[in-house]
């Protein structure tokens, strides 16, 4: 496959990008890795080809989620357990898909996408979502392989695979703690106030 991939260059890691997301399953991080090793001074462009062939692939369980997703999980969820996954993921929605698409395998990332696409989640941030998440983790693979060599990427690979409850409880965390930030932001923006901590901190400063 590398053969056949590497004439094409970045246009061959962006045609495999789409396969990987959209149906069939490769081992995309590795094929970025083995682009990067062969290439080093590409490495930005092989990572955005990737992340955006990612994204255009990813757009197929997307629509198929959007197309009869809600039927599916409504027999075999109740109606208010629905709402309240639906309304948990509108809160957070661009970070709900974007924190995934920066993990590693074996995150299930497709039930993500097949997830956004059943809450309806606009397509451009949902398509903004992964493009930055996964541009953002084959980055982390191209630098580390670019300063350790490709070695240290596999033995990181393994320890993700071992630890994976320690690493998605992790994401579990980043994904609260930027939605709690970004709520306090909108509510200072949109109310014109500042927060009750910053309020104590104001008096007492005084």
């Amino acid at each position: 496959m590398m053969a056949a991939l590497l004439p094409y260059g970045a246009w061959g890691i962006g045609a495999l990008a789409i396969m990987d997301s959209a149906a069939i399953p490769v081992p995309i991080d590795a094929m970025v890795i083995e682009f990067v090793v062969h290439d080093h001074s590409r490495f930005v462009l092989y990572c955005f080809m990737a992340a955006l062939g990612s994204a255009i692939g990813s757009l197929l369980p997307f629509y198929l989620g959007r197309a009869g997703g809600e039927l599916f999980l409504l027999k075999r969820i109740n109606r208010k357990r629905y709402e309240q996954l639906r309304d948990r993921f509108e809160r957070q929605e661009f970070l709900a898909i974007m924190i995934p698409a920066m993990m590693p395998p074996p995150m299930p990332v497709k039930l993500f996408e097949f997830a956004a696409g059943v809450f309806e989640m606009r397509t451009i941030s949902f398509f903004g979502a992964i493009l930055l998440g996964k541009f953002i983790r084959f980055m982390t693979w191209a630098v580390i392989t670019i300063l350790y060599g490709p070695t240290i990427v596999a033995t990181l690979s393994v320890a993700i695979k071992e630890h994976l409850g320690y690493v998605l409880a992790i994401a579990f965390a980043l994904i609260v703690l930027l939605a709690i930030w970004v709520t306090r932001m909108i509510f200072d923006r949109r109310k014109g106030e500042s927060l009750p901590v910053e309020d104590e901190a104001g008096s007492t400063s005084e």
